[in-house]
């Protein structure tokens, strides 16, 4: 028997159908997690993420000239933690976040307030 034949008595392998049954292909799954995870709505988020981190770093620019090394670090804005309460709950808790900043932290909580609208909440895998 030749190594042609011997080849095309062995399965061959395709993508499309699923390995078991009642079971997704890989496609479909990759589908789903586009579907659940918006590219865009995560481009928001990471553009908003790196926003919020570079307007930190302006408001708590004084800590580096001031004080020593062993200064605490800039206060950490949960994304997903604001987005899950209302618009007052988010500016009494940005402002308690910012409590210690001696800059004036009003403009960097109107600006976040507003591009916080819109965002959606990431949903969580249970």
């Amino acid at each position: 028997m030749s190594m042609a034949n011997k080849s095309s008595e062995l399965p061959r392998v395709t993508f499309q159908t699923p390995a078991k049954p009642g079971e997704e292909s890989s496609h479909r799954k990759l589908g789903k997690l586009t579907v659940k995870y918006n590219r865009k709505d995560l481009q928001r988020r990471l553009d908003l993420e790196e926003w919020i981190d570079t307007q930190l770093q302006e408001l708590y620019q004084y800590r580096l000239e001031e004080e020593s090394e062993a200064a605490a670090p800039e206060p950490e804005i949960d994304i997903e933690d604001l987005l899950e309460v209302s618009n007052e709950e988010q500016k009494s808790k940005l402002q308690e976040i910012l409590h210690e900043c001696s800059r004036p932290t009003e403009d960097f909580i109107t600006e976040l307030l507003s591009r916080l609208k819109g965002l959606r909440k990431i949903p969580q895998r249970k």
